[in-house]
């Protein structure tokens, strides 16, 4: 069996799910000894590259989001949407419930502002927010879902040594969920 490459993407989230990747704890060297994790918010690399699985933690919320994704899919044989985030937006989609100019005042227009009557900055440094937060499945194809806000670790766990391995996880036993 040939080494995998591994990447995992924090899009519009809150890193709960890295963090319960983390929780795998020593677990993290059986993966080692299969994969190489090539990618993740803790390794700086600047270009994603081609990888056998992809994590993605988070929704879409921007046109940031939206053009790594669809380079994610590009160069991934497996996507994962990571967590209830990118699934069904869970948190980061409570901001749908609002007009989008109603969510940048309330968020950037008291911290900086273009002038005395308070309109939204055109600044480098703030995403340019899509009107609505998308789960990834709308704009990319998803190949498997790990559920959970956040996952379990075991869960997390499982999902990745069964990929490694070459076979499909199945998530309908319970027992598989809490415990791997």
């Amino acid at each position: 069996m040939s080494r995998k490459k591994i990447a995992t993407v924090w899009l519009g989230g809150c890193s709960g799910c890295h963090m319960s990747l983390l929780d795998i704890d020593e677990r993290i060297l059986d993966v080692a000894k299969l994969a190489d994790i090539v990618k993740c918010p803790i390794v700086d690399g600047k270009e994603f590259p081609q990888v056998d699985i992809a994590l993605v933690e988070g929704s879409v919320t921007s046109d940031e989001h939206l053009r790594e994704i669809k380079h994610i899919r590009k160069n991934a044989t497996t996507l994962i949407a990571f967590g209830d985030c990118a699934v069904m937006t869970n948190v980061t989609g409570m901001r749908n419930y609002f007009p989008l100019q109603e969510v940048l005042d309330t968020s950037y227009k008291n911290a900086i502002s273009n002038d005395s009557e308070g309109t939204m900055p055109d600044h480098p440094a703030l995403l340019k927010l899509n009107d609505k937060v998308v789960p990834l499945q709308e704009v990319v194809n998803v190949d498997f879902v790990i559920p959970g806000c956040p996952p379990h670790a075991d869960t997390i766990f499982y999902v990745l040594f069964e990929f490694l391995n070459d076979r499909i996880p199945d998530l309908s036993d319970v027992k598989k969920l809490k415990y791997g």
